[in-house]
This record gives structure tokens, sequence and C-alpha cells, in this order.
């Protein structure tokens, strides 16, 4: 059966395939949409880490702030 969506084949070892069949057997979906979600929560789980890395690198050198009316300004400009 044709599927818009890619695939994707994973080898796992067999205490993570048992664990991953738990809990998509526990929420009574399958297997690949479990992992697809597992996929998708770590995946926003390190771009969180990585703005927060750029937060932190920000936090240490504050620049120059700037009133509610210059951002206004600025962006009636465009």
């Amino acid at each position: 059966m044709p599927t818009k969506n890619p695939r994707l084949q994973v080898v796992l070892e067999k205490p993570l395939y048992t664990a991953l069949a738990s809990l998509a057997k526990r929420e009574r979906v399958s297997m690949s949409l479990k992992a697809r979600d597992l996929i998708r929560e770590a995946l926003e789980n390190l771009e969180d880490l990585a703005l927060v890395s750029i937060v932190e690198k920000r936090a240490q050198k504050p620049g120059k702030l700037i009133s509610l009316e210059e951002v206004e300004a600025h962006l009636n400009k465009k």
C-alpha cells in the first residue's frame, strides 16, 4: 500500500523492544505510532535544550533594553 509518509526501519535491543511494546499496548496504539511519538518528544526535548543554551549565553551578555514604544515603532516601519 503506497503511503505519503517516509518509512524507517529500526533495530532494537530486546529490552527496548519489550518496553516499546508494553507502552504501545498500554496506550492501545501501534508500536510504530508509539515509536514515532517518542522520537518526536525526544527531538522536541533536544530543541528545548538548545534554546536554553542560547538563552543562557545571551543572559551572560545582556544587550541594551528597549521600550515597548521602540519595538512598536520598529514593527510599524515594516
